[in-house]
């Protein structure tokens, strides 16, 4: 097994059980998710690090707690009860190991009259306060801080509120997203007023220039990474489960759409792994894809539900979401510039693979065990194990373990130190070494990778620079069109991120939004270079901390 030094200290600091080795941990989990009947299959795919599930799962399997699922959504009632409930429920899950998705527009706005009171409301950000408070008393299952999504609907009278909640540096355990709708869409275009309402009657707050509001997202944005977008009306338009109600909120990172309530089990292919040769190997790929959707949907029987809600809803569609990781590297390897037309029909192609692979997978467990209870008015005519079977998510820390590049994202630096536990460790990327020459022009190229993280400034081939490019170095068009290629052929959503140079603009970021939509992705995140003071990831020499 395969292991680098960083992988090693991060499955010792935050996966391992007292006692255990990673051929341990492994094997825990294989047996745990697949029995007699498949154990030795799954420690194969775990251990040759060809495919990783989500945290929990790694964490948990074959343990007393047994909570194996990464992404939640909890409802947020209009009442001191029901906040009270989302809020115990939260803590709950996150002492698990999962990350949780809320949408926060039932809510009042702040100065609203209260029922059977003398007094007003606070509004959405008040409580959001609070739930980030009661976030950093619970570590994720004991071992790392937990994580929230925040979703205000553009419609809420206290939008503006929400969109500059965390200029001040608080809320620092949420990640935060507007809810774009159609109609703000429509009058953004035709320059026509947007209405606000009341979520508690339905009545008009006030009318707003959607302009203004567009531009106050994207200088938020500009000054500290949010909010992000999530565009619902793409969301809801390509939901596979419409009878069930519109979507209002996600996971953490916005790549899993979810109602209240549902859970859903994460997993990535490491593609790096699927290069022989210089080539893609199909075969591996769709072995490794058909057998990822076994593991995936054994990981809901096996699993053990935090609520009685949680279960039910889950169960109902038996969401699932197959990924990739170490995108960038594969296309490394394979000789493609991130930032190439080349690159982009790859990933269309690539990921249009996996979704048909993965979907025939889920239509033959279908018919062997029983397709998904709501069946009944979702998208298909036949049978279907689960009610989605891709996602594309960050894979923060699993892309540690694998030794490869996070999800679909560029690589963001070459060589970096990370901080795990107060621990440091300095990583240079193993293509360095492998396909860049030892001096350029009489300078040692290694030397200037560790202390820049990028090949810019070395007198190299053209060919060469545009191969290892950094994400700041790549024009945002082919970060969107990018995940514009994944997410045609993504069930559910992709986390990815248009990382910035400093000298990026406000309106640069308002056109990105925009092109976002136009696009089709279900979501766009947007991150200046060094506009937040507590930046994860820093080029070179500097230090970014691992907090995934």
């Amino acid at each position: 097994m395969e292991l680098s030094p960083a992988a090693r200290l991060l499955l010792e600091r935050r996966y391992l059980l007292p006692g255990e080795t990673p051929h341990d941990l492994f094997s825990r989990v294989a047996d745990a998710v697949g029995g007699p009947a498949r154990s030795r299959e799954f420690f194969s795919l775990l251990s040759d690090l060809l495919f990783l599930p989500n945290s929990p799962t790694l964490m948990n399997a074959g343990t007393a707690g047994g909570q194996l699922s990464a992404c939640f959504v909890l409802p947020v009632e209009d009442t001191l009860e029901g906040i009270s409930r989302s809020l115990a429920h939260m803590m709950l899950v996150h002492r698990s190991g999962g990350g949780t998705g809320f949408s926060f527009g039932r809510l009042r706005p702040r100065g609203d009259a209260v029922s059977g009171t003398m007094g007003v409301a606070s509004g959405p950000v008040s409580f959001m306060r609070v739930f980030d408070a009661a976030t950093g008393a619970v570590k994720q299952g004991g071992r790392r801080r937990g994580a929230n999504m925040g979703v205000l609907p553009v419609s809420h009278p206290d939008i503006e509120e929400f969109i500059t909640s965390k200029q001040d540096g608080s809320l620092s355990n949420f990640n935060i997203s507007i809810g774009i709708d159609t109609r703000f869409l429509h009058c953004l275009r035709a320059g026509r007023d947007y209405d606000l309402i009341n979520p508690r009657d339905g009545s008009v707050w006030k009318s707003v220039d959607p302009g203004s509001l567009w531009h106050l997202a994207a200088t938020s944005a500009w000054a500290t990474g949010e909010p992000g977008m999530l565009f619902f009306d793409e969301i809801n338009r390509r939901n596979t489960t419409p009878h069930l109600g519109p979507i209002e909120a996600t996971n953490p990172c916005g790549e899993q759409p979810l109602y209240p309530y549902e859970s859903c089990n994460l997993g990535s292919i490491n593609l790096a792994r699927c290069i022989r040769k210089h080539d893609l190997d199909e075969d591996l790929l769709i072995t490794v894809v058909r057998c990822g959707i076994d593991f995936l949907d054994a990981v809901i029987d096996v699993n053990r539900f935090l609520l009685p809600e949680i279960r039910d809803r889950t169960l109902a569609t038996r969401k699932i979401g197959l990924g990739v990781m170490g995108f960038a590297e594969a296309l490394i390897r394979l000789d493609m510039s991130y930032a190439s037309d080349e690159a982009l029909r790859f990933a269309g192609n690539l990921m249009g693979k996996i979704q048909a692979a993965a979907r025939e997978r889920s239509e033959e467990l279908g018919v062997e065990k029983g397709s998904f209870p709501a069946i009944e008015g979702s998208i298909y005519s036949g049978d279907m194990r689960n009610a989605t079977v891709t996602t594309i998510a960050p894979t923060g820390s699993l892309h540690l373990i694998a030794g490869t590049t996070s999800g679909i994202e560029p690589v963001f630096s070459f060589a970096y130190t990370r901080t795990i536990d107060g621990e440091r460790v300095s990583i240079v990327s193993d293509l360095v070494g492998e396909l860049l020459p030892e001096t350029a022009g009489g300078r040692d190229v290694a030397a200037h990778v560790r202390r820049w993280g990028t090949v810019e400034g070395l007198p190299l081939a053209a060919h060469t620079r545009d191969l290892f490019l950094t994400a700041t170095e790549i024009a945002p068009k082919y970060h969107l069109r990018m995940q514009a290629a994944f997410q045609e052929h993504v069930d559910n959503a992709v986390s990815k991120t248009v990382n910035l140079p400093e000298s990026r603009t406000p309106d640069d970021i308002a056109r990105i939004f925009s092109l976002a939509h136009d696009l089709g992705c279900k979501g766009i995140t947007v991150y200046r270079y060094r506009s937040r003071s507590d930046q994860v990831l820093s080029r070179g020499c500097d230090v970014c901390i691992v907090n995934d």
